[in-house]
């Protein structure tokens, strides 16, 4: 973690050195004639960008929304996306050895890498200068931009979280085909034997798919992806809050790998047990993930532990096929009914963001750029698309009609390249689902009315059965919970050097390898393969890097809350 004054003065006076020449060009941009100081500079300027998640909708900004930008603004971008699940680990990594940056750039989890590089500049001054529509939307959370307790600058502002966002549908939980569950007569899926029960009778009475051998359940394991599936499923399902790969003491702070947890380790079990009664995929652990997403995608399987961002693309092809019985339904599902699932709990306004390197010659361009996508025209612009072609205003409100709802949800891929249409999301901060312009609008299209609107007649028929109105009516409310004084975990920056890393680094592998272990070994192994796994954790150093994170998250509650936290 940096924090030594002589690599701090360097970066102050690099950006300073940066504001001075705001009006040059670099070699990866194309200023023409910008100054960088006028409020309405729209001359032809290219940013270079790299994004951290994959984004194979991409349309080079030949898309509807990217062309508008384009005018509104003189900006275009050269961007480029990382490749697959790998979440930009190795190509930042290649950047922050190389010194080679594009001048933009959603770093993710990998932003303390460039930190430490002296890769990206401190953008509070910027900010507070020229980025008014940032400050209106960020006012209340400035001080969840900071880095760090004891490193103030802000590096990134955070763009994959709304301000004062409200979760009006679910997403994650456990998923059932619409098939299954209409066939079983729409039974209880409360528990994992619930679910369990759902998968087996449906296979023993469908043993083939379209010819092919039905599925009950299948996984992702595939590099970082077994979070999502896998692991991340043992927290919610026994009632702790989603934080990576720890447990915080909600009292104390106090951190632990959350596998210690002996409660998950009968999450496990059960998996364990699924996979020896023939209703896991035997090839879940060992598959890639297009391997598992072709399996999504032909209709054979009956069941998912995961969220819908990660396997969308199957569905999406399921709907494009007209295949709307053979997606899915969310569903809260734990372990046994004495445990409450979080998943709807707030961690307020926290999240990977988008960041000036020190390769871009006009930051002030910059910032003008990613504050203008943060005004209310640009946020409608991002969410909604252009009005008269993507939407229309009646009565004063704004409503997609028909045909283009059935394109956005049934042709979504074509629809995101065409449109562009929540493709800029990253590049400037956003009021979440469910605030409301100054119009009496909403600023996104996910809104409850809007929301029922786009679910499928299947969907529709099946949430009608279990009498909710959207996913979300299955799951505890958000009221039921305190908003995480920590906020989002995922995001909060660890030590680049020295001893954690090492040390994470290894838990992961084991993680990687004893998980699988035990949930494919026969029963009678399961308890012996599991305790030792816990073993081995704390062999390699899991107890001190516990406790330096610990004091990481201690630290972020007291710059969050202004508490004295000891």
């Amino acid at each position: 973690m940096i924090g030594n004054g002589a690599k701090k003065f360097g970066l102050l006076l690099l950006a300073g050195l940066l504001l001075i020449a705001s009006g040059c060009s670099s070699p990866g941009s194309k200023a023409g004639n910008s100054t960088g100081a006028s409020g309405d500079d729209k001359s032809p300027i290219t940013f270079t960008f790299f994004g951290a998640d994959a984004n194979p909708n991409w349309n080079n900004m030949h898309d509807d929304v990217g062309k508008e930008i384009t005018v509104k603004t003189g900006v275009t971008l050269n961007a480029e996306f990382d490749v697959g699940s790998g979440g930009g680990q190795d190509k930042i990594s290649l950047m922050a050895a190389s010194g080679d940056y594009p001048d933009l750039i959603y770093a993710k989890g990998e932003l303390g890498k460039l930190v430490d590089a002296g890769a990206v500049i401190d953008l509070t001054d910027l900010i507070d200068k020229y980025a008014p529509n940032i400050k209106k939307v960020m006012s209340k959370n400035m001080n969840r931009m900071k880095y760090s307790k004891d490193e103030t600058a802000i590096y990134s502002i955070p763009t994959n979280i709304g301000v004062d966002q409200r979760v009006f549908d679910a997403t994650s939980g456990f998923q059932v085909q619409f098939r299954v569950l209409k066939e079983l007569g729409y039974p209880q899926i409360k528990t994992v034997q619930d679910f369990e029960n759902a998968l087996k009778k449906y296979v023993a009475k469908h043993p083939t798919t379209d010819g092919q051998p039905t599925i009950p359940l299948t996984l992702n394991a595939d590099s970082w992806k077994i979070m999502i599936t896998v692991t991340n499923q043992a927290a919610f399902t026994t009632g702790a809050p989603g934080d990576g790969e720890y447990y915080v003491n909600p009292d104390t702070y106090e951190t632990t790998l959350h596998y210690k947890r002996p409660e998950e380790k009968e999450y496990f079990r059960w998996l364990n047990h699924m996979y020896n009664e023939g209703l896991l995929d035997k090839d879940s652990f060992v598959q890639k993930e297009d391997q598992y997403k072709a399996k999504i995608a032909s209709g054979r399987v009956l069941g998912l532990t995961s969220v819908d961002w990660e396997y969308q693309d199957a569905e999406n092809a399921l709907k494009t096929a007209g295949k709307d019985d053979y997606t899915y339904g969310h569903f809260s599902v734990t372990l046994n009914e004495q445990y409450k699932d979080h998943t709807m709990q707030s961690f307020g306004v926290d999240g990977y963001g988008i960041s000036i390197t020190t390769a871009c010659n006009d930051p002030v361009r910059a910032i003008k750029f990613i504050d203008w996508l943060s005004s209310d025209e640009g946020q409608v612009l991002r969410s909604w698309g252009i009005e008269g072609k993507h939407y229309k205003v009646e009565n004063g409100k704004r409503v997609i009609p028909e045909e283009i709802l059935d394109k956005k949800v049934n042709d979504a891929a074509n629809f995101s390249k065409k449109t562009g249409i929540d493709m800029y999301s990253v590049f400037g901060v956003r009021y979440g689902d469910g605030v409301k312009d100054s119009t009496g609008n909403y600023y996104t299209t996910k809104f409850p009315e809007q929301i029922i609107a786009s679910y499928s007649n299947a969907e529709k028929e099946t949430l009608a059965a279990y009498k909710a109105k959207t996913w979300k009516d299955l799951f505890p409310s958000e009221k039921d919970f305190p908003i995480k004084e920590w906020g989002a975990l995922y995001n909060m920056q660890v030590p680049t050097d020295g001893d954690y890393q090492v040390i994470f680094q290894k838990t992961q592998d084991i993680v990687r390898k004893r998980i699988p272990e035990a949930v494919l070994a026969k029963p009678a192994d399961f308890d012996k393969i599991y305790d030792a796994f816990i073993a081995e954790l704390n062999a390699t150093g899991a107890e001190k890097m516990e406790k330096e994170y610990t004091e990481l998250v201690k630290a972020r509650v007291a710059l969050f809350t202004g508490k004295d936290i000891k």
